[in-house]
């Protein structure tokens, strides 16, 4: 049993609790539209009231006035921010790999509703990063996420916590990355489509007679199916190796180092 929950407690479990809902707001299957703000909001109670007894040795100082105490709840709220749209970064490049698969393929059209930015995505966006998100949940990536939020405590105490300038290359090197990887993702059906289509254009200028459109409109939707259904799993698989090395560096950019 807690003991002493005085105001300077209270405190403490604001900031505790700014932190971690920093982190149900935006990282995957924490923060994703398509869990109710009634789960995110439970879930990051009982995680603040699990992480209270481990920082109740820390001192707060009172902040003195109302600005003063906004400023810690943004600060505790931007370090949890930013473990959570490290991740997000990274897995929107699959994004990226989507809409060039889908451009490529012909198959611009082929929209669904995204839950999670309440805009229409291409269809292979949505189903490389459900399949990201699915192999994110199989190799333990939300206890990553959390093991992540666990060591900002260790480093850097609740009311202690200002971010640094070091933030701002960090995320420019993550959208360089992510946007790298879902060249990669796409690489194998782009390459495909590029093919076909020149074999295509060689056809017709032997056989004008020939309708290449419509041959070449059909061939190249089964030549993306074909492709992604066997590239599918290595497209989505080269994300695994990268979620470790995203926590480490936003964790470096947040102590700032």
């Amino acid at each position: 049993m807690l003991p002493d929950f005085g105001l300077d407690k209270l405190l403490l479990f604001t900031l505790v609790l700014s932190r971690i809902s920093g982190l149900t707001m935006t990282a995957p299957i924490f923060g994703t539209k398509d869990v109710p703000m009634q789960v995110r909001a439970l879930l990051a109670a009982a995680l603040a009231f699990l992480i209270l007894p481990t920082q109740w040795h820390i001192d707060v100082g009172y902040p003195g006035s109302l600005a003063n105490y906004l400023l810690f709840i943004g600060s505790e709220l931007i370090i949890g921010l930013c473990l959570g749209l490290g991740i997000v970064i990274l897995f929107s490049g699959l994004q990226v790999a989507g809409q060039l698969i889908g451009r490529t393929g012909g198959m611009m059209m082929a929209n669904v509703l995204d839950p999670a930015s309440g805009t229409e995505i291409p269809l292979f966006s949505r189903l490389l990063f459900l399949l990201a998100l699915a192999i994110f949940v199989c190799i333990g990536g939300h206890r990553m996420v959390m093991a992540a939020l666990l060591d900002t405590f260790q480093s850097i105490p609740p009311g202690s916590g200002t971010i640094g300038t070091a933030i701002v290359p960090a995320f420019t090197d993550l959208i360089t990355q992510s946007f790298a990887l879902g060249i990669r993702s796409a690489a194998p059906v782009v390459t495909a489509i590029l093919l076909s289509t020149l074999i295509m254009g060689l056809i017709s200028r032997t056989m004008p007679q020939l309708n290449i459109l419509a041959v070449g409109f059909g061939m190249n939707s089964m030549l993306t199916f074909g492709v992604l259904a066997l590239s599918i799993g290595s497209s989505v698989y080269i994300y695994q190796d990268e979620i470790e090395p995203t926590l480490t560096l936003m964790l470096q950019a947040i102590q700032g180092q």
